[in-house]
């Protein structure tokens, strides 16, 4: 059924629509309001997708069964727009969407929404991310209390980045807060709680600045430096330095990954592991090899459990049965002794660079590029702008090349 209304002397059509024009991959297509004004069409979502079939169906007199029920939600739908579109002084899009969307997701503060993702992070045992979704749900709430989907658009996310800034938030901050915002907005979108025509983000929309904060590296006779200092043996501070010097030679591997890593994980003379941020992602993310070293093996000889089976964790941070809560707990003391003692190292080095644990995966990737390698192997990408062609070209890489390579790591032994 088609409906029209005159506005400012312009047909606004409305439709229930069968878009057969993109098939999903259950082999259906959704069913879709259509809006036609000014020449202008555009499409807003319906919970339903339907073959060509039952579509059908639903368009009879006299539908039948679950085919009835769909007919009355979607006729409800096409009057609820047919209502707003009545009312409307004079038809625009904005003041059209304002009100239909509403319903939708404009009752849902950006509150409701960030309690229900970070609950959903918290089951999937992803604690670090849930705690970075509530710093931001507790930044938004304080710059407007109960704001809605509705109210984000270009104009309140620029004042939510001066307030920000005003208040003394680095652009670092900002940056983190806006991007789980942005989330949320593009899982909205993806249940097709909201079209792309309310998305605020994007070229020529609102861009979420990036922060530019310039690390000092390490070089070559730092690393030498640390590698050949002699703290005590056995000491915590001989440990963090092991530590640290380990996380540089596995590719820069971060703490979490370092205690999640398992003897499985390793292959003859291959160290293989998956980092904890990408398994929860669908994406195909290739695994990381990393040749293991004379160094590396020494470590892992001195402060590694006892393999009993391949389940056993390498390093003695974390045990079987943590809850992911009391993970992250241990992950993060096991990230200050480091710090703390590495600072100590430091201190007697006379080194000026950064010595954190963040560090030694800098110094991975800035070393290997000081060296000549090639910027797909280091993965310039280690914080990076295109994630997922530099996993591209590592997978390309055999073994041999990786050991040939990864010798510029300790090329200050030969300083």
């Amino acid at each position: 059924m088609q409906i029209e209304y005159l506005a400012c002397n312009m047909k606004v059509t409305t439709a229930i629509i069968h878009d057969t024009r993109r098939q999903i991959k259950d082999g259906t297509y959704p069913v879709k309001l259509r809006i036609t004004y000014s020449r202008e069409q555009k499409y807003y979502p319906t919970p339903y997708s339907l073959s060509i079939e039952d579509f059908e169906k639903t368009q009879g007199n006299r539908p039948r069964q679950e085919f009835k029920d769909i007919s009355l939600r979607l006729q409800a739908s096409e009057k609820k727009a047919n209502d707003i579109i009545k009312d409307l002084p004079i038809f625009k899009w904005e003041l059209f969407e304002k009100q239909y969307l509403t319903t939708k997701i404009g009752s849902n503060t950006l509150n409701e929404a960030f309690s229900k993702q970070s609950e959903d992070f918290r089951k999937e045992g992803r604690i670090g991310t849930a705690v970075s979704y509530e710093c931001a749900q507790s930044s938004l709430n304080k710059f407007m209390p109960r704001a809605k989907f509705t109210d984000v658009n270009v104009d309140f996310l620029k004042k939510y980045e001066r307030w920000m800034l005003n208040n003394g938030n680095s652009v670092t901050t900002v940056s983190m807060y806006l991007r789980s915002l942005r989330a949320l907005f593009n899982n909205a979108i993806s249940e097709g709680s909201i079209t792309t025509d309310f998305y605020p983000f994007g070229k020529r929309r609102y861009e979420i600045p990036t922060g530019n904060n310039i690390k000092k590296s390490l070089t070559l006779e730092d690393l030498a430096s640390i590698y050949y200092y002699k703290p005590k043996g056995g000491t915590s501070a001989e440990k963090a330095k092991d530590y640290w010097f380990f996380m540089y030679l596995c590719n820069g591997i971060n703490v979490k990954d370092l205690c999640l890593l398992k003897y499985d994980n390793i292959k003859d003379d291959i160290l293989e592991y998956q980092r904890a941020k990408t398994a929860h992602t669908k994406r195909n993310v290739e695994h990381i090899r990393v040749p293991i070293t004379e160094d590396m093996r020494e470590i892992i000889n001195r402060w590694g459990n006892k393999p009993d089976d391949g389940n056993t964790y390498i390093f003695p941070v974390l045990k079987q049965g943590l809850t992911p809560e009391r993970q992250r707990q241990l992950i993060q003391q096991f990230t200050r002794v480091i710090n703390d003692h590495m600072k100590v190292i430091a201190e007697a080095l006379n080194l000026k660079g950064d010595v954190t644990t963040y560090a030694a995966r800098h110094s991975f990737a800035t070393i290997l590029k000081r060296s000549g390698a090639s910027t797909e192997f280091i993965g310039e990408a280690l914080g990076h702008s295109n994630v997922k062609t530099t996993q591209n070209y590592l997978a390309g890489f055999e073994d041999k090349s990786k050991r040939e390579v990864t010798k510029a790591l300790t090329a200050f032994k030969k300083l």
